[in-house]
């Protein structure tokens, strides 16, 4: 829970995503918890493969005001620019599309994450609408699954994971 708390503490991160205390990051961790057992899908840590160093963390994360499913990233400064988020956020979004079967993923970036928002293109998602998420701006990205992983029996856009 620390390093969760120091990652969302540094200045550089909390620009874009907010600060949060232990006592509200140990709620977002059980919050976290209820995901993974209701719905399949969570955030997890971000691990260096060789040594084990906790970088950040990303995964799936269902917003019930706007009914969507988001990807989302957060990484350390010092790790930022060697693809580690793209990495992170391709195996988050093909979890969602291959195991969850869901029909959309959604990411919503700052405006001003420049980084961000290269990352998102990277994974094919493209800007959706503006809107408000925890009392900041954002722009809502979007990624539809591809045909092959869709759900049957429905149009697009018509299912929502429940």
């Amino acid at each position: 829970m620390g390093a969760l708390v120091e990652l969302h503490a540094n200045p550089l991160v909390n620009r874009f995503v907010p600060a949060f205390s232990h006592e509200q990051a140990l709620k977002r961790l059980m919050e976290t918890e209820e995901q993974w057992a209701e719905r399949g899908h969570g955030l997890c840590a971000v691990e260096l493969r060789s040594s084990g160093e906790f970088i950040g963390r990303s995964g799936l994360n269902h917003w019930p005001q706007f009914d969507e499913v988001e990807a989302g990233w957060a990484l350390k400064p010092a790790s930022w620019g060697n693809g580690y988020a793209t990495e992170a956020g391709a195996a988050v979004v093909d979890r969602g599309f291959s195991h969850l079967r869901l029909d959309r993923v959604t990411a919503m970036i700052s405006p001003e994450n420049a980084a961000s928002a290269r990352v998102a293109g990277r994974l094919g998602f493209a800007p959706l609408r503006r809107d408000e998420f925890l009392g900041r701006p954002v722009t809502v990205y979007a990624l539809d699954a591809p045909a092959g992983r869709r759900p049957s029996g429905g149009t697009d856009g018509d299912r929502r994971l429940t």
